[in-house]
């Protein structure tokens, strides 16, 4: 950055252009359907004594449905919001002896 800005600057500020694509929205869509699906699946299991290697399946697959959801949305959603603090100057009392209280146990 060649020109320093002002303090509190919003140096750029705009929705992902992505974020409102309907590519977007259909592969939300699809995220939240497979979650419901895995997440059903591991209920269904729990409930009805499935043994252990498919219900961990079943959850994970959950988590990994959910984490891919969580990436799609960082990256094409969620706003790019830059906002241009300076760090103050450091002001340090001087130690005051009459700020101190004794305490009795």
């Amino acid at each position: 950055m060649f020109n320093q800005p002002e303090s509190g600057t919003v140096v750029r500020a705009s929705v992902s252009p992505f974020g409102d694509s309907i590519l977007i929205i259909l592969l939300s869509l699809w995220g939240v359907v497979w979650s419901l699906y895995w997440a059903g699946g591991l209920a269904y299991g729990l409930f009805n004594g499935w043994d252990q290697q498919l219900l961990s399946f079943n959850f994970g697959m959950l988590m990994l449905t959910i984490i891919i959801l969580g990436m799609v949305y960082l990256k094409f959603v969620m706003p790019d919001v830059v906002i241009v603090k300076h760090r103050g100057n450091k002001y340090i009392t001087s130690n005051d002896p009459d700020g101190w209280r004794q305490y009795e146990v």
